[in-house]
């Protein structure tokens, strides 16, 4: 799903599909571009393909290998970008939730539901022969009959 084939349809069905508003897709790519540096490489997707990646991710729980393949970038790309965007939009304060003193005083009832369901990468150790122990042949005993 890129950005062009979305541009074109109506509000609901871009939310249905995006999960957010074309209105704050807008305000989410406002933000990212006064955050975002803009030195180094340029990156392989626009920006609001990156936002639609990030967005995907979010949304349906995709593993990062998928959503690579589909926007034919690798899994660190995903990754980068999925971490790099979350930073800079829980930076800004249009995106918080209200705090809890302030729901307890509502009247409105609220239901949310948070699920945090990110991948994180795992830390193995690095495979060397330095770890292993060696013996020369001649240092192990011989069968005696």
């Amino acid at each position: 799903m890129f950005y062009t084939n979305l541009q074109d349809t109506k509000p609901d069905v871009f939310k249905r599909l995006t999960g957010v508003s074309p209105d704050t897709f807008a305000l989410m790519r406002t933000v990212l571009c006064e955050h975002l540096p803009a030195f180094g490489r340029p990156p392989a997707l626009c920006l609001e393909n990156r936002l639609l990646l990030s967005l995907m991710y979010w949304r349906e729980y995709r593993s990062q290998a998928h959503i690579g393949m589909t926007y034919g970038v690798s899994e660190a790309t995903v990754s980068r970008t999925v971490r790099q965007f979350e930073s800079i939009l829980l930076q800004d304060k249009r995106f918080h939730l209200p705090g809890k003193k302030v729901l307890r005083q509502s009247d409105m009832l609220f239901e949310i539901v948070l699920i945090d369901a990110t991948e994180c990468p795992c830390e193995r150790p690095k495979k060397n022969s330095d770890a292993t122990t060696r013996a020369r042949k001649s240092d192990t005993p011989k069968k005696r009959r």
